[in-house]
């Protein structure tokens, strides 16, 4: 059956969309490339989801016959009307073939720079973060202790009872490094944990500053009893006890970190804290 106009505009209308909604396809993966911008990648999504879309009904309904068609049976045979009907058809239906395949093409396009487009919001991920929420600045030990003004600290610096946040040098933004250096009584009793007998220095002892409840800085010092206090949720930590929780929602004791001490006096880590800072919310087992 020969082709009508209705035909031949669905066809230019499928072609127009399929060719929009590679437009906006190729534009998506440009605002992506280029930083992004949550308007602008919404409204590309839609005109490419929704070219791609109109397209394929139209397309679908030219290739589904939209009437009933009832022909009466007749003998077999063709008439010279017939043949000449025949090759007409045949010559319409050629130049339709070349019409869809163009649809076919642009169809695979749009799909193409779609699939292109989707990812860079993939890559935007980043990597995978391995053990970068496990390690902190001081993995390999030999920094010195610095103040927020990169001044390196010594044990004579510091008094009995006081209380001073550190970090490794040259690493004094790092959100996972405040340290906090207490340096606690001669009289009081020290309980190391088994095998950090040598990590403490003339009374000065470090814990990381992330509370393990919800990672909250603690810094609330009461020297008699030994203890340190986290202001959010009232978690408190024997300092005298490798930081165990005595109080509060946190079940976990603060990080220890290895002290020691360089050629000029100053203090230095001898590695990384004792376990991860922080929380720990990404792995732990429920």
């Amino acid at each position: 059956m020969a082709e009508g106009p209705g035909d031949r505009r669905a066809e230019r209308w499928a072609a127009v969309s399929f060719t929009l909604a590679t437009v906006a396809a190729v534009a998506l993966a440009v605002v992506f490339w280029r930083g992004g911008q949550p308007q602008a990648e919404g409204l590309l999504l839609a005109v490419v989801t929704g070219g791609l879309g109109v397209g394929i009904v139209l397309w679908a309904r030219l290739a589904t016959p939209q009437d009933h068609v009832t022909e009466e049976r007749h003998l077999l045979g063709s008439t010279g009307e017939g043949m000449e009907a025949l090759a007409s058809d045949f010559e319409a239906g050629g130049a339709a073939f070349g019409r869809r395949r163009l649809l076919v093409g642009l169809l695979a396009s749009a799909g193409a720079a779609f699939g292109a487009a989707l990812v860079f919001p993939i890559r935007s991920l980043g990597p995978r973060p391995g053990r970068g929420f496990k390690r902190t600045a001081y993995a390999g030990g030999g920094k010195r202790l610095v103040t927020a003004d990169g001044v390196p600290v010594r044990v004579e610096s510091l008094p009995v009872d006081g209380v001073v946040t550190v970090w490794p040098e040259g690493h004094t933004r790092d959100g996972d490094a405040p340290t906090l250096l207490i340096r606690t009584r001669p009289t009081q009793r020290f309980r190391p944990r088994p095998g950090r007998e040598s990590w403490t220095i003339d009374g000065v002892v470090a814990y990381s500053k992330l509370c393990t409840h919800v990672g909250c800085p603690v810094g609330l010092y009461q020297a008699q009893a030994g203890l340190l206090l986290c202001p959010c949720h009232q978690s408190t930590f024997d300092v005298l006890d490798g930081a165990r929780p005595v109080f509060g929602p946190a079940a976990r004791a603060l990080p220890q970190l290895p002290l020691g001490r360089n050629e000029q006096g100053e203090l230095i880590a001898l590695g990384d804290f004792s376990s991860p800072v922080g929380p720990e919310f990404w792995d732990r087992d429920r």
